[in-house]
């Protein structure tokens, strides 16, 4: 592997069937272990198909990609082993209670019984959900089904944590409480990709980012450096608009 890097991507292309440009257009990516990296672009850039490949969750038409040294289309479940994603739709069985959600996932990964359910208790009361334990997911607010969202992602402590906009749509308390998490377990050395088009958020958590649209990269850098680059842009958001103009994409 390339110095550090946890996660390299070499030419990385996807082209949808019936379409007549790439999704995804000769990416080149290294992603250092323990960096806080952000994958940013308008709506349509080509984050979540990025995120899906990298996951192993969508093949690549053409590239390579590296998870930890594993290449993913040889060593596919090997690499998935090490991961853990959380992505943007709300991936929950809602007839089911929030513990037996949890239960699934952690017996999903393969993490024995004796572990995980002193595990999902903690990460329960972490996420204010302790009192909802025994309740339906259908029941449960969108902050608190995006709570429970990460939880299941994170519960078998992968090396590798995808998120995908993970505080989209949800109440700033919700968003708080998730923030100062990611932040915490960043923090003692996981490895954390994050896609997101919310910019002050973006500015506030990622050590490192990379803004593609189109499917291509078009700024990669540490956010302050880049900002700094550039003399007529105070921040992110700034950055952002100007790489990728004022239109709104839908």
């Amino acid at each position: 592997m390339t110095d550090n890097a946890i996660i390299e991507i070499n030419k990385l292309i996807k082209r949808y069937k019936g379409s007549d440009s790439n999704a995804v257009d000769s990416l080149n990516l290294n992603i250092q272990k323990g960096e806080f990296y952000g994958l940013l672009g308008p709506n349509g850039a080509g984050k979540t198909t990025t995120i899906s490949m990298l996951c192993g969750l969508l093949s690549p038409t053409s590239g390579q990609i590296k998870i930890s040294g594993l290449d993913i289309n040889y060593h596919s479940q090997k690499a998935k082993s090490i991961i853990g994603v959380v992505p943007q739709e709300i991936a929950l069985f809602e007839d089911l209670t929030a513990k037996e959600n949890l239960r699934f996932f952690a017996e999903m990964h393969g993490m024995k019984k004796s572990d995980f359910i002193s595990c999902i208790d903690i990460y329960l009361d972490k996420f204010s959900l302790k009192d909802k334990a025994n309740k339906r997911v259908k029941t449960f607010s969108g902050g608190m089904k995006r709570r429970l969202n990460l939880i299941a992602g994170i519960l078998h402590s992968p090396q590798i944590l995808f998120l995908d906009e993970p505080t989209v749509g949800i109440d700033v308390q919700s968003r708080n409480v998730i923030a100062e998490f990611l932040h915490e377990i960043n923090k003692n050395g996981m490895t954390i990709i994050y896609t997101s088009h919310m910019m002050e958020e973006a500015e506030k958590l990622c050590s490192h980012i990379s803004i593609i649209d189109f499917g291509k990269e078009i700024a990669n850098g540490k956010p302050a450096e880049i900002i700094q680059k550039n003399e007529n842009c105070n921040n992110l958001e700034d950055i952002f608009l100007s790489l990728t103009g004022r239109r709104v994409r839908e």
